[in-house]
């Protein structure tokens, strides 16, 4: 007795093209149907950037040494104190 039998539904689908029209019906569905299209593009997209936030990043690059000069007055740039 729960369940819906086969006339119930023809009944409430009887209902549904009354209250909406033949006409509006498809429009309804094709409205329906390219929703749900970008929804699932959508949350396929989430998914997506999910797992690239997740993906560990590389390390980047450290800074090149520094190259030692061979310029001898650049090299001598230490000075003693003077004594007095």
């Amino acid at each position: 007795m729960g369940a819906m039998s086969p006339w119930h539904w023809a009944i409430v689908a009887l209902v549904v093209v009354i209250l909406f029209g033949s006409k509006k019906l498809p429009d309804a569905a094709r409205g329906l149907g390219r929703s749900l299209r970008i929804f699932k593009s959508e949350v396929k997209e989430m998914q997506n950037d999910d797992a690239r936030s997740a993906a560990p990043q590389p390390a980047p690059n450290p800074l090149p040494a520094a190259q030692p000069t061979t310029d001898p007055a650049a090299q001598n740039t230490h000075t003693e104190p003077r004594s007095a």
